[in-house]
């Protein structure tokens, strides 16, 4: 039985591809949402809630699991640490789907930063204000997770945060102590006119990113600073040495039938 553990959307188009030839699967999302979407497809168990180490473990030896495909965000460096170790442990197979990288293009862009965590991102911000002279305004899109780094920090910049417009995530950021008119709740990928214009609306001087690929929006989000010539810091994704790492659903899915996995 294969394992799917799911965390963007292409999620569905992976689905797709190996119903051509199996619905013994086992699918794991982390919320209901996820679950929705997939209920057009065939699988003979899903999981729609965030699971533990040991949680997963105990689903993977309940469903008889030999081929463990981790299509998990990414950014979502837990999840694939816990599918990696416990591959080994219980002698699955593992194989990584991950999302094409857009951003290597802008690397020698003086305007496109990359960063290896909030702790760099912050410094960088500091450098963007004392350049400014003025209080700098940040459009932060790394979603809601990381608002607190953000507040923690001694930055003076004022940060705008765009998130999901979930109940769930607006309370949690108004128990933060977010103001009102520095979040923008609205659900993406964003568009380059509509980057464009939250760029505008707010003056921002820089947005910060994650390389979430071109289905998170991130090429668009880059354009439309380089379009106003404000600064786009990206936080790099955590290099890990996957030892099956596919960047093509296809490709993934041929590896699987030409090798008589399932």
């Amino acid at each position: 039985m294969i394992a799917l553990i799911l965390g963007t959307s292409e999620g569905k188009s992976l689905l797709k591809e190996l119903n051509l030839f199996t619905s013994d699967i086992l699918v794991s999302t982390t919320t209901n949402y996820g679950g929705e979407l997939l209920k057009d497809y065939k699988y003979k168990t899903l999981n729609t809630k965030p699971l533990l180490k040991d949680e997963l473990k105990e689903v993977l030896m309940e469903n008889n699991i030999s081929i463990l495909i981790d299509a998990s965000h990414p950014y979502a460096s837990k999840i694939s640490d816990n599918c990696i170790s416990l591959a080994k442990e219980l002698k699955l197979k593992y194989l990584r789907y991950e999302r094409p990288s857009v951003c290597e293009k802008y690397r020698n862009n003086e305007k496109v930063i990359f960063v290896k965590d909030y702790e760099e991102l912050i410094d960088k911000i500091k450098v963007i204000g004392n350049l400014n002279k003025r209080e700098a305004a940040i459009l932060n899109t790394t979603g809601s997770n990381n608002v607190e780094k953000f507040i923690k920090s001694d930055i003076k910049s004022r940060v705008i945060h765009r998130v999901l417009p979930s109940l769930k995530v607006l309370e949690k950021l108004f128990l933060l102590g977010v103001k009102v008119e520095d979040i923008i709740a609205i659900k993406g990928p964003i568009g380059f006119e509509l980057n464009k214009g939250f760029i505008e609306q707010y003056s921002a001087d820089a947005i910060v990113l994650k390389d979430s690929g071109k289905l998170g929006g991130t090429e668009e989000k880059i354009k439309a600073a380089l379009d106003k010539d404000i600064y786009s810091f990206i936080i790099e994704r955590e290099k890990k040495d996957y030892k099956n790492l596919f960047f093509s659903i296809e490709a993934l899915v041929n590896y699987i039938k030409i090798n008589k996995l399932y």
